[in-house]
C-alpha cells in the first residue's frame, strides 16, 4: 500500500470529525460570546483547507468578500518609551536604529492624512511611543486637535498612545476618535515572558475604559514573539470572552528588529498566519481581521490566501511605525487584479452604530459621506 493511500485510508475518521466539527461551529452561527478554550482548540487544529473554507463561508456570510479596508498609519512620537517590550525598536532598554524624537506638531499629521485620503486610505492611524499619557496635559491637548482634524476630513481615526484612564478616553471619544487600537499581544500565560512593565490586567483595563467611553476597540495580537500554538488560541479566546468582540483584530506577524531581545526569531510560516486568521474569522464573525505588520514580507499570493480566510483589512502606505509597509500603488495593483475594493469610511456595521449620532450631528452620512471620502 502507498504511503499516501495508506494516509487516507488510516485518518479518515479524524479528518471527518474536524469537518463536522467545523460545520456545527461555522456556518449561520450567531455572535457567541461563550467560546471555550477548547472549543477555539479544535478549531485552530482542523485540517487547513476545512478551516479555510469554513471561515470563507463565515466572512461571506458577515462581510463583503470583495472590500478591504485600507488604513495608513503613522508614528507622531517616536522612541524613548520606558516600556520593556520585547519586540519594540522603541523601548529606551534597547540599543536599535530606531531614533527618539517628540511628538509632531498638527501640521505634518494632517499633510500625512490628507496623502492618505488621496491614496484612497479611509482610516488614518497615529501612535505615540508612551507608556501612557499620564503627565502629557500638553501633548494629549496636541493629539486632540489631531483627531478633531483628521475626522473633519470624512475619515475614520484611530490612535494608540499607550494606557488611558476613563476620563481620557472620554476626552479621545468627544474629539471625534473612532477606534483605539490596544493589543493584547500573546495569550495570557505566555505574556509574562514578553512584557514585564505593563500587566495582562493592565491592558484590559483600558480596553474596558476605551469600550465605556464608547470608543470602537482594536485589538490582536504578534505572531512570532516564541508563543506556541495554544498561545495563538488563547489570544483569540480572551478577545471572544469580551461582552462585546473588538471592532478589529490585527494579526501582526513579527519583523525582528536588530537589537531588541527577538532579533534572532525566525519568520511565522506561512499557514500559520492564515490558521490563526482563519480561526479568529469563525470564532469573531462580525470582526474586522487586519493583516498588519509583516504582510510586506509575504507573497501576493500568499497575501489572497489570508484574504480567503477571512482577513479583510490591510496598512497601507509609506511606513508602519517602525517597519516597512505596502506602497499604495502596489495595493491598488494588487487590488485591481484580483478584483478587490477599498471600504468606504464607516462602512462596518459595529462602528456605525457607534457612530451614528456623531455622524449625524456632524452633516456626515450615507451618499454624502461618500462623496465627502472619495478621492
Amino acid at each position: 500500500m502507498s504511503q499516501v493511500l495508506f494516509h487516507a485510508v488510516a485518518r479518515p475518521s479524524i479528518i471527518l470529525r474536524s469537518s463536522r466539527f467545523l460545520a456545527t461551529v461555522a456556518p449561520g452561527s450567531a455572535t457567541r460570546h461563550d467560546w471555550t478554550r477548547n472549543e477555539i482548540q479544535k478549531i485552530y487544529d482542523s485540517s487547513l483547507m476545512d478551516l479555510v473554507y469554513q471561515a470563507s463561508t463565515v466572512h461571506r456570510q458577515h462581510h463583503d468578500p470583495s472590500k478591504i479596508q485600507l488604513c495608513t498609519l503613522m508614528n507622531i512620537k517616536t522612541g524613548g518609551c520606558s516600556e520593556d517590550c520585547s519586540y519594540c525598536s522603541q523601548s529606551s532598554r534597547y540599543s536599535t536604529p530606531t531614533t527618539a524624537s517628540p511628538l509632531l506638531e498638527v501640521g505634518p499629521v494632517l499633510e500625512a492624512a490628507r496623502k492618505a485620503r488621496a491614496n484612497g486610505s479611509t482610516r488614518f492611524c497615529m501612535g505615540a511611543a508612551w507608556r501612557d499619557v499620564g503627565g502629557r496635559k500638553r501633548g494629549f491637548e496636541r493629539i486632540l486637535e489631531m483627531v478633531r482634524e483628521v475626522r473633519a476630513m470624512g475619515m475614520e481615526v484611530c490612535t494608540t498612545l499607550g494606557m488611558l484612564t476613563p476620563d481620557q478616553a472620554r476626552q479621545l471619544k468627544e474629539a471625534g476618535l473612532t477606534a483605539y487600537n490596544h493589543n493584547l499581544d500573546t495569550s495570557r500565560e505566555f505574556y509574562p515572558q514578553v512584557i514585564s512593565t505593563r500587566s495582562y490586567d493592565d491592558r484590559l483595563g483600558t480596553i474596558q475604559a476605551v469600550r465605556d467611553a464608547g470608543i470602537s476597540v482594536c485589538s490582536g495580537g504578534i505572531l512570532g514573539l516564541g508563543e506556541s500554538d495554544r498561545d495563538r488560541v488563547g489570544l483569540i479566546y480572551e478577545v471572544a470572552r469580551m461582552p462585546e468582540h473588538p471592532e478589529s483584530f490585527p494579526v501582526n506577524a513579527l519583523v525582528p528588529i536588530p537589537g531588541t531581545p527577538l532579533e534572532g526569531n525566525e519568520r511565522v510560516p506561512h499557514d500559520t498566519l492564515v490558521r490563526t486568521i482563519a480561526t479568529a474569522r469563525i470564532v469573531l464573525p462580525e470582526t474586522i481581521i487586519r493583516l498588519a505588520a509583516g504582510r510586506n514580507t509575504l507573497s501576493e499570493a500568499e497575501q489572497m490566501m489570508c484574504f480567503m480566510a477571512g482577513a479583510n483589512a490591510v496598512f497601507t502606505g509609506e511606513q508602519m511605525l517602525t517597519t516597512p509597509c505596502s506602497p499604495w500603488d502596489v495595493d491598488k495593483t494588487m487590488m485591481d487584479k484580483w478584483g478587490l475594493k477599498g471600504m468606504e469610511s464607516f462602512e462596518q456595521k459595529s462602528v456605525a452604530r457607534k457612530e451614528g449620532t456623531t455622524l449625524r450631528d456632524g452633516g456626515v452620512s450615507g451618499d454624502t459621506h461618500r462623496e465627502a471620502i472619495r478621492p
